[in-house]
């Protein structure tokens, strides 16, 4: 793939003085995902990271399930991560698993045993934390804390054998309960969970802990620049004790970058799960939600979220991206590449009635004007069209140009028509205007005799092809106001909007993820998931315009 990592930060910085002075020979980093969840659009920040910034210096990603945590993790999560990864474009060099090492890690905790390091405590977790201390106050030994060696090599190996229940016993770190750092007041690093595990089946009932497995499996990988985001920080110098104690012959380094934050949009995996379990949301990949898989359903391209990610760049600063800006590059992405074609998403039926009945003309419309290689298209005309009822209004106000009865206006692609009867129901609503047309103003024809301030579009009405169309606004609502409130009373009840409308004949050929623009209304995609042949199913992946400007 192509290599567009020209841009410096901090992180670039520090791998590029490490390979002058000889630290490291080749750069190794990783992206290693929990498999609890599907990802979000801060993990596609980390993954464009770590694969970009290897792949610059000849290097290697490889891609790690950090799996440590059966109760939690699926390979409905591991399959869909995978699949987020390669559509985002990047390949890996080596397909990695923590389990993968739950031996060695199990080996090297005897091991800490053996050196002093490490004790199995019988502590509740609730008095566990009790005695953890807080920011003011150190924390109190554990009455468990001066078992012998061979006390604890026995309890663990115990442990593994399953004669206790879960919580019964945890292997705790012997580093320093006076620690201003509280990670470091001797932290778990192994639980017990009878659990069967997506990989390893039944065959470990004690789980390493995170903090604990993620720099043995790094050190295993020879991970040179283990990258992750600030809310590790703390986390780093537990992170060296078990490199260092537990003797690992590869030395790798962690390095923090500030996490990816987006204005009305949530990234907490926890929140978004929240959504999924609760109804909120269709899916993990419904297209309202920030994960990978849903941007991708809702039409958003690789090279889009690619070239967000790296105009945002990598900082330690938190810092909030405006949504606008997302949209942006997907707009700049789309602009060249998707066919522009025409479609009404509220239908108002017009009758031509100077137009000869059982005719239907041919007429040339370009596929887009930013693009001549698309070529053109032909489009159906007739005596009825739909356009939209907004296009239309009775009693409008000044500066209206639009559709209102006498007024003349230019269908795009086609003809001036004239509106000169409004039918109504019997609520009074408006269901159909009678209008006629002036066949000397065909479009492409030169036409000059007078002009019009207004150009509406239209689908012909016996070739439309009905379309649903799905129209999204954030998830979240942004008002101050809603600060204190619980999470789930804080969603946008508007936040899916469904209208049933038609689209050009040419759309009957449309399949899902393709993706157009539709003049007036925007860039839409069709869904993968809901598209069928009696209705193409379409959803919006960003409005024509934006006041945003990536330069200012």
């Amino acid at each position: 793939m192509e290599n567009k990592t020209s841009s410096s930060n901090f992180i670039k910085n520090i791998v590029a003085d490490d390979l002058k002075a000889g630290k490291v020979s080749e750069v190794v980093t990783r992206f290693p995902p929990e498999p609890n969840g599907y990802l979000h659009i801060g993990h596609a920040k980390s993954i464009c990271l770590n694969f970009e910034l290897a792949d610059e210096y000849g290097g290697k990603t490889n891609l790690r399930f950090d799996d440590t945590n059966p109760v939690k993790e699926d390979t409905e999560y591991v399959e869909s991560i995978q699949e987020d990864v390669t559509w985002l474009g990047f390949e890996w060099d080596e397909l990695r698993f923590a389990s993968d090492y739950f031996e060695e890690m199990y080996n090297r905790a005897v091991l800490l045993i053996k050196k002093g390091k490490a004790f199995v405590c019988d502590l509740t977790a609730e008095k566990v934390r009790e005695m953890r201390g807080s920011l003011t106050e150190p924390g109190k030994n554990s009455p468990y804390r001066d078992r012998s060696v061979e006390e604890n090599l026995d309890l663990f190996a115990r442990m593994r054998a399953g004669e206790f229940k879960d919580g019964e016993r945890i292997l705790r770190a012997k580093i320093d309960m006076a620690s201003p750092n509280i990670n470091l007041r001797d932290p778990a690093l192994y639980r017990i969970a009878h659990a069967h595990h997506h990989r390893t089946g039944d065959a470990w009932c004690i789980y390493p802990m995170y903090d604990y497995a993620h720099p043995i499996s790094d050190a295993i990988e020879g991970v040179t620049h283990s990258v992750c985001t600030l809310e590790f920080e703390d986390h780093r110098p537990l992170y060296d004790w078990v490199i260092e104690e537990c003797e690992m012959s590869s030395r790798p380094r962690q390095y923090e970058f500030a996490r990816l934050n987006v204005t009305n949009t949530i990234m907490s995996k926890r929140y978004l799960k929240m959504l999924v379990d609760q109804g909120v949301v269709e899916s993990w990949d419904d297209p309202r939600m920030p994960t990978i898989s849903g941007l991708r359903r809702k039409g958003f391209t690789p090279e889009a979220l690619r070239a967000f990610c790296r105009e945002i760049g990598v900082a330690r600063a938190y810092s909030v991206v405006d949504e606008r800006m997302l949209e942006f590059f997907i707009r700049e992405d789309l602009k060249l590449k998707a066919p522009r074609t025409m479609a009404v998403l509220a239908p108002l039926k017009v009758v031509i009635t100077n137009y000869p009945e059982g005719q239907v003309e041919m007429l040339e419309a370009e596929n887009n004007a930013e693009n001549e290689e698309m070529g053109s298209r032909q489009i159906p005309f007739s005596r009825e069209i739909y356009i939209e009822q907004d296009d239309f209004m009775e009693n409008p106000p000044s500066k209206y140009f639009r559709l209102f009865p006498g007024n003349e206006v230019r269908l795009k692609h086609a003809y001036f028509i004239t509106c000169q009867e409004v039918i109504k129901d019997e609520a009074g609503n408006v269901v159909e205007l009678r209008c006629t047309y002036d066949p000397e103003t065909k479009s492409g024809t030169g036409f000059t005799g007078r002009k019009v301030k207004g150009t509406i579009h239209w689908v012909e009405a016996s070739q439309a092809v009905p379309a649903e169309f799905r129209l999204f606004e954030p998830l979240l609502l942004d008002n101050p106001e809603d600060e204190g409130k619980e999470f789930l009373e804080r969603i946008n009840p508007n936040s899916l909007e469904v209208l049933q409308g038609f689209v050009e004949p040419n759309m009957k050929e449309a399949r899902g993820q393709d993706k157009f623009q539709f003049f007036r209304h925007g860039y839409f995609n069709v869904d993968p998931k809901h598209a069928s042949d009696s209705k193409v199913v379409f959803n919006r992946i960003v409005s024509l315009k934006s006041s945003f400007d990536p330069k200012a």
